[in-house]
């Protein structure tokens, strides 16, 4: 038998972890053979080794998960209590990026095979709903392996289907017309980085944030490639891109194919492609839920419902 102590701040705290009439802490209790105690802000955690310490994992999750969004729920103990038989998996680790303090760690199964399965592939899909982590986890394996100088490049790609791809109407020089198309791929990279190391390394051209008409021609080796909303490329745009991949490179696919932008009856050349290069080798297909969903709680009932058949009131 060992124990274990977690702190918490504060006595609402405490309530917010363990839950509703503590169905939290009931939760993780039954699932790991464990008693909790609480006295002076701290939990105490008492059993077996392996429950102890998956318990303590469990909790210190929970409490920054509160930290970090004010509140945690029934799905956040299920997906941790889900994922403690993978915590000795390579994926389920911290991801070193650049920004100091910071560290970002896959919190489901389902994003730790997507972070697994990027160490594991050259070319890898990545299906799933808003909020499950699929361009946010791709951005800080792309900031780790530059700071472990695996690749030398950092490129994220988006396709601007509302503009066209043409781009050229909109008003500006360059960087004004494809800032909005490009805004949350520079929004995640922000949260791995100092703001005036991403600057230099754009600078420098060592990352580079463009739309995908604007990646014709070229050949990238050495460089971790990320497509976002990859659902909104044609079957020729997505041929186009994935044939920029040089060698020692990787390139990471994400796409929600609910949300397809394209114009009627023109097919996704994201979907094609994971059809298309299915069981090719050091090629992979990750699909993500929504019990993988990470951001605010209602996000997954949001999903949900927009999932559902609409009632008609008749």
């Amino acid at each position: 038998m060992i124990e274990t102590t977690v702190n918490i701040t504060d006595s609402t705290s405490l309530l917010s972890l363990f839950g509703p009439r503590d169905q939290h802490l009931k939760r993780i209790r039954e699932a790991l053979e464990v008693s909790v105690s609480t006295n002076d802000n701290c939990i105490h955690i008492r059993g077996d080794e392996a429950g102890v310490l998956k318990a303590t994992h469990i909790f210190e999750q929970l409490k920054a998960r509160l930290m970090r969004f004010g509140e945690v729920s029934v799905d956040d103990v299920s997906h941790l209590l889900g994922q403690t038989d993978e915590q000795d998996h390579p994926g389920d680790k911290p991801i070193a990026v650049m920004q100091v303090g910071r560290q970002v760690r896959p919190r489901t199964a389902g994003q730790i095979r997507y972070v697994e399965s990027i160490d594991d592939n050259d070319l890898i899909f990545c299906v799933g709903p808003a909020g499950t982590g699929k361009t946010y986890l791709a951005v800080a394996k792309a900031v780790s392996a530059l700071r472990e100088n695996d690749v030398r490049k950092i490129v994220l790609v988006r396709p601007a289907v509302e503009a066209g791809e043409s781009l050229g109407f909109l008003p500006g020089d360059l960087a004004a017309k494809i800032n909005p198309y490009l805004r949350p791929l520079l929004d995640a990279l922000r949260e791995m980085m100092d703001y005036e190391l991403v600057r230099r390394y754009m600078d420098e051209d060592t990352i580079e944030v463009v739309p995908l008409a604007y990646m014709r021609g070229r050949t990238l080796n050495e460089s971790f490639i990320i497509l976002d909303e990859a659902q909104n490329t044609t079957v020729s745009q997505m041929k186009m891109f994935l044939t920029r991949m040089g060698s020692g490179s990787k390139i990471v696919v994400s796409g929600d194919s609910s949300q397809v932008d394209l114009p009627q009856h023109a097919r996704s050349g994201f979907t094609d492609a994971i059809e298309r290069l299915r069981g090719i080798e050091r090629c992979t297909t990750v699909k993500l839920t929504k019990a993988d969903i990470v951001r605010h709680r209602l996000v997954q009932d949001i999903v949900r419902r927009y999932e559902e058949k609409p009632k008609h009131k008749g």
